[in-house]
């Protein structure tokens, strides 16, 4: 009698193949779940940065805190220059803010997840706020940074 099914041998064999392809297919794509959140930390940096430049052409200064998660607005004349300051993609995290005291600068931060990118500048970050940011970054001399994302006013002091 002759039968057609596969043996055990057959079956791991395939197994094992579709489970290497799974392993291959994963890594891209939790790789490109990084790229994707790193995009968004970008893109809610810059409206942020607009938000902040329409209150500073109305004050003539910067908000000295800005609390992420909630409404920007100016409590004076109640006029709303965002509806909601974005958080960070992952929870429990924020991105960073900083300004002096008289509202003349900020600086804005955000922790990049993707080590595979260069930075656009070339010396450590001075930062006078406790950002911590464990994945590092390449600068533009291929030496080893924090990944972080920084924006700030024209009128940033060094």
């Amino acid at each position: 009698m002759n039968k057609k099914a596969f043996t055990l041998i057959e079956l791991l064999v395939i197994i094992v193949i579709l489970g290497s392809l799974a392993a291959l297919l994963s890594g891209n794509f939790v790789n490109s779940l990084k790229k994707g959140r790193d995009a968004k930390r970008k893109a809610d940096i810059n409206q942020i940065q607009k938000a902040l430049e329409m209150y500073y052409e109305d004050k003539r200064a910067y908000p000295t805190e800005l609390i992420f998660g909630t409404l920007l607005r100016d409590s004076a004349s109640q006029k709303i220059y965002m509806q909601k300051v974005p958080n960070d993609p992952l929870p429990n995290k924020d991105y960073g803010y900083e300004a002096d005291s008289s509202g003349l600068y900020y600086r804005l931060y955000a922790c990049l997840e993707n080590a595979q990118q260069i930075l656009p500048y070339t010396a450590p970050l001075s930062k006078t706020i406790d950002f911590p940011c464990s994945v590092q970054c390449e600068d533009q001399e291929g030496a080893s940074v924090e990944c972080i994302w920084a924006i700030s006013s024209s009128n940033t002091t060094p």
